[in-house]
């Protein structure tokens, strides 16, 4: 099978490891062409659902996995419909529609998208692609691993959190390619930490609401898998404000020349903040993840909102 998503770089991050004294390794996954890792898991359930005969395909969604459905179905050829909620901004409304998918919008949370979404899965030949939830989208976030383990050396992966479906992915890849020792920092915003409250309940977490501006984190309950991983696997809970990841966004701008969204910025965080969860590793891997629900304009909103530097 060829995939639909690319092998992406893999780069040093030299300012950051000078300044912390480690090898800072950054995965960037928002050189995909859906601007995030959605690609890969999403893709493959797509492509597989493809193989199917499936004629349609229908992803609830707040921005990322649905431009990921959207960019799976141009290349498959497929029929692909977003709904997304009113809290979608335009833009992302925009991007999506350009690649040729229909958008329909939605209630005023994911949830009501969501609804609307499984009944139009009822129509034949349609088939319901979820955002993170489902074994074949962590199969194809696996393949990040897949392409770093023969060689490479990293001592802690770090990566974001909303529904868990990014960190099932790699955790996956890391038990597939013989490095289920390595540990994995799992970061959240302040807001939007469902895992964290699932962890500390030991059972999955309704939040009330999501409060945190990385609505990309926003998914009020995570994937029963992701849970399951951290009662097997040495995971460790990280969580950051909402003005660290916007400012990890400014400053990795800065040095990258890239723009991310805060979701993103929530793992790039820990390491621009030196938080006390990389002590004990000097070879940090950041799982870039991306995002498409970012510009300069909403970036600049968001330092004057904080009042950052």
């Amino acid at each position: 099978m060829t995939h639909l998503h690319s092998r992406t770089p893999l780069l040093e991050h030299r300012s950051l490891s000078t300044q912390l004294g480690k090898k800072v390794w950054l995965k960037l996954e928002n050189t995909q062409a859906s601007g995030s890792f959605k690609l890969r898991g999403i893709g493959l359930l797509c492509q597989r659902a493809a193989d199917k005969g499936v004629s349609h395909l229908v992803c609830p969604s707040g921005g990322n996995a649905g431009f990921a459905a959207a960019v799976a179905g141009a290349a498959l050829g497929v029929r692909t419909t977003i709904v997304v909620p009113h809290t979608t901004h335009e833009s992302v409304r925009q991007n999506i529609r350009a690649i040729g998918a229909d958008v329909i919008v939605e209630g005023s949370v994911w949830d009501e998208a969501n609804l609307l979404a499984l009944r139009l899965c009822e129509q034949p030949g349609a088939v319901y692609i979820p955002p993170f939830d489902h074994p074949d989208i962590w199969d194809g976030n696996a393949t990040m691993i897949d392409e770093l383990a023969a060689g490479f050396d990293f001592d802690v992966v770090v990566c974001s959190v909303g529904g868990g479906g990014l960190m099932s992915g790699v955790v996956q890849g890391l038990h597939r390619n013989g490095l289920q020792q390595v540990p994995v920092i799992a970061v959240e915003t302040e807001g939007a930490a469902s895992l964290a409250a699932a962890v500390q309940a030991d059972e999955l977490v309704t939040l009330p609401a999501i409060t945190s501006i990385a609505t990309s984190l926003g998914a009020r309950r995570v994937a029963q898998q992701a849970l399951d991983w951290t009662r097997v696997h040495d995971i460790r809970m990280a969580a950051v404000s909402d003005a660290q990841a916007v400012d990890a966004c400014l400053r990795f701008a800065d040095d990258m020349r890239m723009l991310v969204e805060p979701a993103c910025g929530a793992s790039l965080a820990v390491a621009y903040q030196n938080l006390p969860q990389l002590a004990d590793f000097s070879k940090p891997l950041v799982i870039v993840c991306g995002g498409i629900g970012a510009d300069i304009a909403k970036l600049q909103a968001w330092k004057l909102q904080f009042k950052l530097n």
